[in-house]
């Protein structure tokens, strides 16, 4: 049975959160891609210091008791930010956790009186194009391996 989607709560980052955060986002690219580049991932030893001391924001989705996703914004400029580590657990996509967290991050990001919000995905990653297009991001350049999309706030 389909739980709606006032069941998932967004929350701040916890320390409490380190291991299965970062499994979260694990699992979701090793799906994706079919391994982990670990060079390309060491943001996520400790979330903490990457993220929350720095100032920047890593939100937690919370369903039924349980950490179903992650979203972070960090700052690019000083009228920029960008979404990065946006994961939702594979059996929990398709509800509406993703939007949340975009729709969640665009008004942190609008508090903090950012002009725009850059994000970026593979060509190939459909979920998350889709995502980001229906959520109001514009494509706005295009690299051997990526999509890049903006949103003007």
């Amino acid at each position: 049975m389909d739980l709606p989607i006032s069941n998932v709560s967004i929350r701040p980052f916890l320390p409490g959160d380190q291991t299965i955060a970062r499994r979260i986002i694990l699992d979701g690219l090793r799906e994706h891609f079919g391994y982990i580049n670990s060079a390309l991932n060491s943001d996520l030893v400790d979330i903490e210091t990457s993220y929350i001391k720095r100032g920047n924001l890593f939100l937690i989705a919370i369903r039924e008791g349980t950490m179903v996703g992650t979203g972070a914004l960090v700052t690019e400029s000083s009228d920029t930010a960008r979404i990065v580590r946006l994961s939702v657990v594979q059996n929990q996509r398709g509800f509406g956790i993703g939007r949340l967290l975009v729709e969640h991050i665009i008004e942190v990001a609008k508090q903090r009186d950012f002009h725009q919000i850059v994000v970026e995905t593979n060509h190939n990653w459909y979920p998350a194009i889709k995502l980001y297009e229906s959520s109001g991001f514009r494509q706005y350049a295009r690299d051997e391996e990526s999509t890049h999309f903006h949103l003007i706030l």
